[in-house]
Order: C-alpha cells, then sequence, then structure tokens
C-alpha cells in the first residue's frame, strides 16, 4: 500500500476511538498513531515489509499497550511507516516511501519508528507509541526535534508487539509536549501522580559529549545553566563514562580485545556496543529465521545484507553478552543511586542527508550505538530532549535515570522543560 500523502508518516490510516467517553480521563481528547509493529485487531501488521504483510493474517488482538493508551481517552487515527523489521536507526524504506523530517527535509527522519516520530514532529496527532530495541524511538525524537522517552525494560508489555530482540525491545512513545509525554506514560506504565523530585546527582561524563559534532554550548552548556537555575550547580558532577565502564565491567574486555579501540570512539563503549549487537542478531535470528528464509522476502538494498548477515550469524559468546548486561546495570545502578541522572549526547552530530552512503556513515553510526547502548544494555530509562536547532538542524541532549525510576524521569522532564527550552533559545540566538 502506498503511503499517504501527510508528510509520508501513515501506512494506514483508520480510526479506533477510546473505550470510555468520558472527559475525566487522563488521555481525553489527544490523538495518536502506532508503529506498524504494533497488533491492531482486524488489521495485519506489517513490520515494514510487503512480503511480511502478505505472509501473515489480521491480528485478533490489539496489543496492550495500545489498549491502555485508548482506555486513558486517546483516539487512534493510524498506523505509520517503520524501517523493515525494525532493522536500522535511519527512517527510510523503499517499499512504504521515507517520512518527511519536519525540521530537515533533506535529512533522515531517524528510525525505526520514523513515521511515528514525523507524525508527532509534523503535528499530526498529540503523541505517538514506537518500539525502541537499539535506539529506534531515541533516534527520530532527536532528528524530529521532539520528546522521545524509552521506558525502562520489561516495565512495559511488549504482548502484540512483534519481537527484533526481546532482552531490548521496549515500547516508547513520542510528544511535543512534556505534560502530554508524562501523562501518555502513566497511562502505558500504570503509575499514581506523584510530586517531583530534585534530582541528588546529575552526571555529566564529558567523554561522551566527545564524540559529538554539536558544540557543547549547544548541549551541556545549556543544561548546566538550566540546572545551576532551576536547583544550583552542586549537583552536577564530571565524570568520565568510559574509563568508569571500563573498570566496573570486566566482561566487555572479551570484546575489547576484538579489535574496537578506534581513535573515534570510546573503547569501552564501543565494545558495549558490540556486546549489545551481537546479541540482538542472535534473537533476531531466533524469532525471524525460518520467516526470511521460507519467504526470502524482497528487502530494500541498504538492509538487505545486515539482515542476511544477522540469520548467518554464528551463536557464541551469548553468555558473555549476559554478564555485560548484569554488570553494566550493578555499575550504573551504583553510580546513580536512587535520584541520580546521567546526561548524554542522544546521538552524535546532525542527522544524516537522506541516501547518505552507507560507508560514509560507518563512523557516526559506530558513535551512535555506542552511546545508544548504555540504555540499551543497562535497561534503564531515557528521555531525548529538543533543544532547538542548531546551523538550521535539529539538536537534542539525554537524561537516563536508573532501571524503574520511570516516573521520576517524567516528572522531571516535565519540571525542568519550560527552562531547559528557555535557555536553549538563547544559546541558539548566540550560536546559530
Amino acid at each position: 500500500m502506498a503511503k499517504t500523502s501527510e508528510s509520508g508518516a501513515f501506512v494506514e490510516k483508520f480510526i479506533l476511538q477510546p473505550t470510555s467517553s468520558s472527559q475525566q480521563l487522563p488521555l481525553s481528547g489527544l490523538t495518536f498513531a502506532v508503529k506498524d509493529i504494533f497488533d491492531v485487531d482486524g488489521y495485519v501488521t506489517g513490520f515494514g515489509n510487503p512480503d511480511w504483510k502478505r505472509t501473515h493474517s489480521a491480528a485478533t488482538l490489539t496489543a496492550p499497550a495500545v489498549l491502555d493508551v485508548l482506555e486513558g481517552g486517546a483516539t487512534c487515527v493510524g498506523k505509520t511507516i517503520m524501517d523493515e523489521m525494525a532493522y536500522c536507526i535511519n527512517g527510510e524504506n523503499i517499499h512504504y516511501g521515507t517520512p518527511t523530517n519536519p525540521c530537515a527535509s533533506d535529512r533522515v527522519p531517524g528510525g525505526s519508528s520514523s513515521g511515528s516520530a514525523v507524525a508527532v514532529g509534523a503535528g499530526l496527532v498529540d503523541f505517538s507509541l514506537g518500539s525502541d530495541t537499539g535506539g529506534s524511538v531515541r533516534v527520530p525524537a532527536s532528528y524530529c526535534g521532539i520528546l522521545g522517552f524509552r521506558p525502562s525494560h520489561d516495565a512495559i508489555s511488549t504482548s502484540g508487539v512483534i519481537p527484533m530482540a526481546q532482552s531490548f525491545d521496549t515500547v516508547g512513545w513520542f510528544a511535543r509536549d512534556p505534560t502530554v509525554l508524562n501523562r501518555v506514560g502513566r497511562a502505558l506504565l500504570h503509575l499514581p501522580n506523584v510530586n517531583p523530585v530534585t534530582p541528588s546527582q546529575i552526571f555529566i561524563p564529558e567523554d561522551c559529549f566527545s564524540l559529538s559534532s554539536i558544540p557543547s554550548a549547544r548541549t551541556t552548556g545549556v543544561l548546566i545553566k538550566s540546572i545551576e537555575k532551576l536547583v544550583g550547580g552542586s549537583i552536577l558532577k564530571h565524570v568520565n563514562l568510559g574509563d568508569y565502564v571500563k573498570e566496573k565491567v570486566p566482561s566487555l574486555h572479551h570484546f575489547m580485545a576484538k579489535g574496537n579501540d578506534h581513535a573515534y570512539n570510546i573503547p569501552s563503549l564501543a565494545a558495549l556496543s558490540s556486546s549489545m549487537r551481537l546479541l540482538q542478531r542472535c534473537e533476531f535470528k531466533k524469532n525471524h529465521a525460518e520467516w526470511l528464509t521460507t519467504v526470502n522476502p524482497n528487502l530494500g538494498p541498504r538492509l538487505s545484507k545486515r539482515i542476511w548477515d544477522a540469520v548467518r550469524s554464528p551463536e557464541e559468546n551469548i553468555g558473555i553478552c549476559r554478564s555485560v548486561q548484569t554488570e553494566l546495570r550493578a555499575a550504573l545502578t551504583d553510580l546513580l543511586k536512587d535520584e541520580g541522572i546521567l546526561v548524554l549526547p542522544t546521538v552524535p552530530g546532525d542527522p544524516p542527508k537522506l541516501q547518505t552512503d552507507l560507508a560514509s556513515l560507518e563512523v557516526f553510526r559506530a558513535r551512535a550505538f555506542s552511546l545508544l547502548s548504555i540504555a540499551g544494555v543497562s535497561g534503564f530509562c531515557q528521555v531525548s530532549i529538543p533543544l532547538g536547532m542548531h546551523n538550521n538542524l535539529p539538536v537534542s541532549i539525554s537524561l537516563l535515570a536508573k532501571h524503574g525510576s520511570d516516573a521520576f524521569l517524567l516528572n522531571l522532564v516535565e519540571a525542568f522543560y519550560d527552562t531547559i527550552q528557555e535557555e536553549a533559545g538563547f544559546a541558539e540566538k548566540f550560536t546559530n
């Protein structure tokens, strides 16, 4: 099916009404879209590929995450385009078209939840649902200049969501407004309303920000000034995250010995990324190798090799990958304690141009996955916050909190958002 005209965000339009007409519901009056990875009763879940859609039957149940926001009072208006089989962070799809980045039409929208991000960024819906395994909510949120939330792993049911790699799969969501982001999160996470809590410490890893091509005045500078204005600068702490992870996650040494010590990256975080991607490939293979080899689907040329490489990859060192997960979660929990925050670049720079040669993206992708793997492997929650535009392209920053601290992080974003945007606007005025 060809995409509809609205920024190319939708693969299919329909209306699902709220399960209650009460105006007192938290999401009453809001509209949303869902990534075409979620089951909706009566519709075939397309997974970004026409051959998948052709060889699968219509869903007979709706994913619990979709039901949660319908029960919260929101109205669903359709399904959105995604990268094929959720296997990319660019957002380009040769079958259904690439959704148009609302901030920069010549740039990729980010994936794999590209249509969901574009639908929100273009103002077509109030919020949308996506999935995030390796970065598929955080990246498009950054590229499209909106808020994107990846919850703690296993905090929201992924039932009725086609699996990519279960050790990392999460249900995430996008919004333009921090209050909407919070309200949606409470519906999905079944959280009560609680008062915001001031962070005990905010850690800024300068080594991670050295991976970004965006000037520090537009990222950490904005955040530091905001925190100083809101609660004072005494809670700000600087840390070398790469050294900390290298010391506290000994199982990573196996991957650091495999040639990941690149000059353009942080060795321990490059190793963390290698561990994550190895386990992802293994789980993707278990989930989808039979269908791929039986159907031999038409896959886009920019994805085909990577997908088939995953199918053919050996299942080795999986136990070490599990150890890395356990050690990293313990190490970061010990660093952040109960109300600590880790600040990161969401991505290492500007959204790439459409159809950029994959070889040219190698360094950018390697840096991106080093940053994205921190929350992915630890299972921590992460939110990407827009910081306006730099050189006419969107800028963002991310905040991470320990596993299970989703309510704390959502409240923090809502409480700090206006001040961060004021500082971002001031920085934008004087640095562009």
